[in-house]
């Protein structure tokens, strides 16, 4: 969703952010059936350091929207989205042969092949229900999904409710009109200097919760720096919903 939401904690490596493009469009081109150059990648916020990973890439759709793109590493861990866009497939053709002979008689020397129809482009989008002013964070209840018949392939355009959770609107929008990924961005759920809740532990069979202080915004799926206010102590954690982070395995 134009996002390019990223994060990395060491000095970025002289191309990896080129790495990293080359393997994304590669995995689209052998999951979508395309080629990889006819596959574009929106760019990075330059303030995203992509480090280079010791493990190999994993790549998935985190949405039921093709057009944004997880990466993961686990060795350093960090994660990244992608806004991506591919070719529109070409539209489909389908013969109406009833409609086309219906009431009217075969005529030697004339063409009596059934015409070619294009069969109309069937799409859902996500619309607001009422206005929704630029900043404010979108909650499922001010949005619907609806059906579009025509008009062009549009892979910008969101498809599912789920591609807005956790999201805001970048500029006003008005009821009824088609959302695209342009429209929202990440919301902000941990806030620099707000105390916030951490889980660590959750893969080791055990759950500590703690209270620590937020060193700087963070986003969904973003690590964030950290302090124990009992100790001092910096730590690091992952933006897992509002004002909840999870600590580093």
């Amino acid at each position: 969703m134009g996002w390019g939401v990223g994060f990395a904690q060491t000095s970025p490596q002289i191309g990896s952010q080129a790495s990293l493009f080359n393997q994304v469009k590669s995995w689209m081109a052998e999951t979508h059936k395309v080629k990889a150059e006819e596959v574009t990648i929106a760019p990075l916020d330059p303030r995203v350091q992509v480090q280079n990973c010791g493990k190999s890439l994993a790549v998935d759709h985190p949405f039921s929207s093709k057009d944004t793109v997880r990466v993961r590493c686990v060795d350093p861990v960090w994660q990244v989205y992608l806004q991506v866009a591919m070719p529109a497939p070409p539209p489909v053709a389908q013969t109406n042969a009833a409609a086309t002979n219906s009431g009217k008689p075969f005529v030697s020397g004339a063409s009596n092949t059934p015409a070619a129809v294009t069969a109309p482009i069937v799409k859902t989008v996500v619309v607001p229900k009422r206005l929704i002013q630029r900043g404010t964070v979108i909650e499922a209840d001010m949005l619907e999904e609806v059906t579009q018949t025509g008009g062009n392939v549009d892979n910008s355009m969101l498809q599912s409710l789920r591609d807005v959770l956790t999201a805001e609107a970048v500029r006003d929008l008005s009821a009824g009109q088609a959302l695209r990924s342009s429209d929202i961005r990440r919301a902000i759920l941990v806030k620099q200097g707000q105390l916030v809740t951490m889980n660590v532990g959750e893969k080791s069979g055990f759950l500590i919760t703690v209270r620590v202080e937020a060193l700087q915004d963070g986003r969904m799926g973003e690590q964030v720096k950290l302090k124990n206010t009992e100790s001092g102590r910096q730590i690091s954690g992952v933006v897992v919903g509002p004002n909840l982070v999870k600590g580093l395995q």
